[in-house]
């Protein structure tokens, strides 16, 4: 199950709040910074993405969903 072998427990996702920063997304998907980073800055990254300023915020329920994990 994605979100067992990359470091983040099922409990640690679901407890996530409504946006996190780009460091966790990579790791929940199990992406290392500069491939995240990289996806971002294309438009690529696997679940939406918000840029605010100079940084990026991923949304945690597309996250959950690309996870299997939504409600």
């Amino acid at each position: 199950m994605v979100g067992q072998s990359n470091g983040m427990r099922r409990e640690e996702l679901l407890a996530l709040p409504v946006a996190v920063d780009l460091d966790t997304g990579n790791r929940a998907l199990g992406l290392g910074r500069s491939k995240g980073y990289e996806l971002a800055k294309r438009g690529e990254y696997p679940c939406k993405v918000l840029r605010l300023g100079k940084a990026y915020r991923v949304v945690t329920a597309d996250l959950l969903n690309l996870l299997g994990l939504a409600a």
